[in-house]
């Protein structure tokens, strides 16, 4: 399981490599793109199954889940979404870390990911958004807050907005979260199944090999916990 600091992509590919090596399951829980890399996951995929190694890729806390929904939200209800933005400041050293602006490539493109993947079709460039960390503000130590905002259209060319202000323990915030994919790396090298696994990546982490609503894959997960083959 890797909770390396933000930016970390070598480091996060050698521990994700060491552990197709050795057979291991690999829970990533950093924005470094690794069960929908192509080529490391096509190397889990052809790895023997009795060599598996399961792969899930970085772990969904609960801003982007609830940007997530409003965002689905708009599109069931037939609200054209025009804008939209997520701000997170916190006061731990991952803030902290982030305050080097290089590094936050892959954790911006890992959030806005997890949003966008809701929409009917993706958000042409003329409609902005803009997901990601913000600043780092020392007081407040382990929490992180979330100021989420969506603008869009409905019937009647009416405009409408939603706001909302999340506050969280940074630290367990995706412990959760983490503690279900481990479960589900381990039944897949219990059954002998290499690669990423689909269902789990899809509900419970930002960006995937594949993108589904978190209706469909809630329902995908509840299939593979129960036997179904991915």
């Amino acid at each position: 399981m890797s909770y390396l600091p933000v930016g970390s992509e070598q480091a996060t590919r050698h521990y994700a490599e060491a552990a197709l090596a050795a057979g291991c399951a690999f829970v990533n829980c950093i924005p470094a793109f690794i069960a929908s890399d192509p080529g490391l996951g096509g190397a889990v995929r052809r790895a023997p199954a009795c060599r598996s190694s399961a792969t899930t890729s970085r772990a969904r806390s609960a801003p982007p889940s609830y940007h997530r929904m409003l965002a689905n939200l708009f599109r069931e209800r037939g609200v054209r979404l025009d804008r939209t933005y997520q701000l997170n400041v916190g006061g731990n050293t991952d803030f902290q870390n982030m305050l080097e602006r290089e590094r936050l490539e892959s954790k911006k493109l890992s959030k806005t990911r997890a949003v966008t993947s809701q929409l009917a079709a993706p958000l042409p460039p003329a409609r902005p958004r803009h997901v990601g960390p913000s600043d780092h503000v020392p007081w407040l130590e382990d929490r992180k807050l979330a100021f989420i905002r969506l603008e869009g259209t409905t019937f009647g060319n009416v405009p409408i907005s939603c706001e909302l202000k999340l506050e969280v323990w940074d630290s367990p915030n995706s412990a959760g979260v983490v503690i279900d994919a481990i479960r589900c790396a381990r039944l897949a090298l219990d059954r002998g199944q290499g690669g990423a696994i689909a269902s789990a990546s899809a509900y419970l982490m930002k960006s995937p090999p594949q993108q589904f609503t978190d209706e469909v894959a809630r329902r995908m997960l509840a299939e593979f916990i129960a036997g179904a083959p991915e």
